[in-house]
């Protein structure tokens, strides 16, 4: 099956004065297209390192790395700026919408980014917040809108440049049990209706239990790959599935 990601061998290393941090240590990793993976690990493990340099927010010290065919690890700074924007959403815990703009508004952000003309952005920027059922909030200002209704904002300004992979950092770190249910079914919807590759680091045993593979960090290490046997499904994905695919 064709790949999203291609990783070989990648390792990352800080150098803080005399201390030398080894955060990665030869990752090898391949992640197919419409792929649901959750990154575990504890805190200093490599995980959001590792997440980082997916998301072109880093370079590796050595190794390699394709993105949807791209080897983005020798890419100049201006070249991973134009990877990042067309080939890649995030989603982040803390939303990092802009206050004083309405949710369209800032969906349609990484279309301006790409001179999408006006009418165009507007399109997409309504058709991505229906996607994420929020297309009746679209004039409302984050203020106007639950921790929720902001992350479902946030998820359609990932999607609005119809990326190659959706990145997301603990995407539920701040919502409560019921809503992160919702964002979990939404992501779900996304990877199984539309095949969308998503990669996401969460710190949630349950919350990982809705991707189909989790990856495992351990002191920079990849300690475990395997399949989620036991997947759990949002309630509309029950209902759509009648039983659990897997299972």
């Amino acid at each position: 099956m064709e790949a999203v990601i291609v990783v070989e061998q990648l390792s990352k290393v800080y150098e803080m004065g005399e201390v030398r941090v080894e955060a990665l240590r030869g990752i090898d990793v391949r992640v197919a297209v419409g792929d649901f993976v959750a990154i575990m690990g504890a805190s200093g493990s490599g995980k959001s390192t590792f997440l980082n340099i997916l998301g072109c927010l880093d370079r590796p010290s050595s190794g390699r790395y394709w993105l949807d065919g791209l080897d983005v690890s020798q890419m100049s700074s201006d070249h991973l700026a134009v990877a990042r924007n067309k080939k890649l959403g995030f989603v982040f815990q803390s939303f990092h919408l802009l206050a004083r703009t309405s949710a369209v508004e800032n969906v349609e952000l990484p279309l301006l980014y790409s001179g999408v003309p006006r009418r165009a952005r507007r399109a997409r920027a309504l058709a991505a917040l229906h996607a994420t059922g929020l297309a009746a909030r679209a004039e409302h200002y984050p203020s106007q809108l639950s921790g929720g209704q902001q992350q479902r904002v946030a998820i359609a300004r990932a999607l609005v440049n119809a990326p190659a992979l959706l990145l997301a950092d603990e995407p539920t770190g701040n919502l409560d049990s019921q809503t992160s249910v919702e964002i979990m079914g939404i992501l779900q919807r996304l990877n199984t209706g539309q095949g969308i590759t998503i990669v996401m680091v969460t710190h949630e045993a349950d919350i990982a239990q809705y991707a189909t593979r989790i990856l495992v960090f351990q002191d920079g290490q990849l300690v475990d790959d395997r399949p989620v046997d036991d997947r759990r499904l949002a309630p509309d994905m029950e209902a759509r599935h009648g039983q659990n695919p897997l299972g």
